[in-house]
């Protein structure tokens, strides 16, 4: 879809490819047309098989720049009434960063060591080009209106940080490291892992990706339970195939939000579904809530002490970065660090000072993911769902340094502990495991290969035979 005839579309042949900035904006051009694209084609869709549509092919198309514009996080009024609507549905900002990262950096590998200026900049700039006519298309009166200089900003936002990743590449992650290094340098000498922020990195993926599984989890099993106790199907389901496949569209536009909530549930604060109300383990509050499949997952007040047993989710999420950590505390910064020479194994203090960076970056990730899932729908009641990110954020620094932090203590031990009948094994010796094991390899396939040859296993090559004639042929 995004080639003709060998070239992809508005890729530009012949003098303008020897343009790299020209070539760079007009490749930010296709990234933003196909994210549209990428919207146009199902609504339009759903519109024309409708068979009493409300609204003409304008109406369509003004939904089309709506949820362009929602998936960059930019807000949008509805209705008459102009309500708030706020919710970014993160699997649509999932794919426009992705694919705006992909491009900057396929443009920045083409562009370097030639002439002239471009590269990412222009990306941005052609990116946002597009962005201001969506913007002036949603601008006039209608369903949905766009806040012209709001949605702007947040598509540029999102367009500078989408491009300036991609164009540093595996930059990006060098540069955390850094600025991860230099934290950890300012500490106190007993506090300072030396070497580790590579592995307080991982660690932070690493429980981050935990906690998000716990969410998912939370999510199938709401999903599994509403379907074996429900009475029947929601009445957005009635409305034909089309009303059903576009509800369904939706909902999976707003997964990546629903999985979030689901953590912050399994972290304890939940979220709220309104104002004055609460979704947690501990208690549930409700009010009127719209008539939408993802509200059907939602507890049922006074329901049973038995939800409280998802809280154990969080709690796995922080056993693998405390063993990281534990295994880079033993290792003296991790077997990276071995390159340079053996380090000396961190003390119980720099190891739970690792522990702890880690919870916090993993809070800090938490709140901000959790402000970013949340928004508004309507004005009223309906003004705030979503978690509370500060109260997400203090759940999972909690949560992740409790077993994080004793984890990697206890690893730390187990490796470093004395075996028996010897001493504690020294950091060297704990490096070299696999060197030795592949050394170990070698010497047996070299005697194996020397036994079918017909040469002595204890005779090196070229060494003279048993007669002083030369060497064994």
């Amino acid at each position: 879809m995004t080639q003709l005839t060998g070239r992809p579309i508005l890729e530009a042949p012949g003098e303008l490819g020897a343009r790299p900035g020209l070539s760079a904006l007009l490749a930010g051009v296709r990234t933003a047309l196909l994210g549209l694209c990428a919207v146009t084609v199902p609504v339009l869709g759903l519109w024309v098989v409708t068979p009493y549509a409300d609204g003409g092919a304008s109406g369509a198309l003004r939904l089309v720049a709506a949820l362009w514009l929602l998936g960059h996080g930019a807000p949008v009024l509805r209705g008459a009434a102009e309500a708030p609507l706020t919710v970014t549905p993160l699997l649509l900002g999932l794919l426009a960063v992705g694919q705006l990262a992909r491009t900057a950096g396929r443009v920045t590998a083409r562009s370097a060591g030639r002439p002239g200026r471009g590269g990412a900049p222009a990306v941005w700039a052609g990116y946002c080009a597009v962005a201001c006519g969506v913007v002036v298309q949603c601008a006039g009166p209608g369903d949905f209106r766009a806040r012209v200089l709001p949605d702007l900003v947040a598509v540029a936002l999102v367009a500078g940080l989408a491009v300036a990743a991609g164009a540093r590449g595996c930059g990006a992650a060098g540069a955390v490291t850094g600025l991860l290094e230099r934290g950890l340098a300012r500490l106190p000498g007993p506090l300072r892992p030396v070497g580790g922020a590579p592995v307080v990195r991982a660690a932070v993926l690493a429980a981050g990706s935990g906690l998000l599984a716990a969410g998912g989890l939370v999510v199938a099993g709401a999903a599994v339970l509403a379907t074996v106790g429900s009475s029947g199907a929601p009445e957005v389901f009635t409305g034909g195939p089309a009303a059903v496949v576009g509800v369904l569209l939706v909902s999976l536009a707003l997964l990546p939000n629903a999985v979030l909530w689901g953590a912050a549930y399994a972290l304890g604060p939940g979220f709220a579904a309104g104002e004055g109300t609460v979704v947690s383990p501990a208690r549930t509050v409700l009010g009127p809530v719209p008539d939408f499949p993802l509200f059907a997952l939602l507890p049922e007040p006074g329901a049973g002490g038995w939800r409280l047993v998802v809280c154990v989710l969080p709690a796995l999420a922080g056993v693998v970065p405390g063993l990281l950590l534990g295994r880079a505390a033993a290792f003296g910064g991790g077997r990276a660090a071995g390159r340079a020479g053996p380090r000396a194994p961190w003390p119980l203090p720099a190891t739970a000072a690792a522990a702890l960076a880690a919870a916090l970056l993993a809070g800090v990730a938490a709140a901000g993911l959790g402000g970013l899932s949340g928004g508004a729908v309507a004005a009223g009641r309906m003004a705030w769902l979503g978690p509370v990110p500060w109260w997400t954020g203090l759940a999972a620094t909690a949560w992740v340094a409790a077993v994080a932090t004793p984890t990697a203590l206890l690893t730390r031990f187990r490796l470093l502990r004395p075996a028996a009948g010897r001493g504690p094994l020294a950091p060297r010796a704990l490096a070299l495991p696999a060197r030795r094991g592949a050394l170990l390899l070698r010497a047996r396939a070299h005697a194996a290969v020397t036994r079918l040859s017909g040469t002595p296993a204890g005779t090196p090559d070229g060494a003279a035979g048993a007669d002083g004639a030369g060497p064994a042929r």
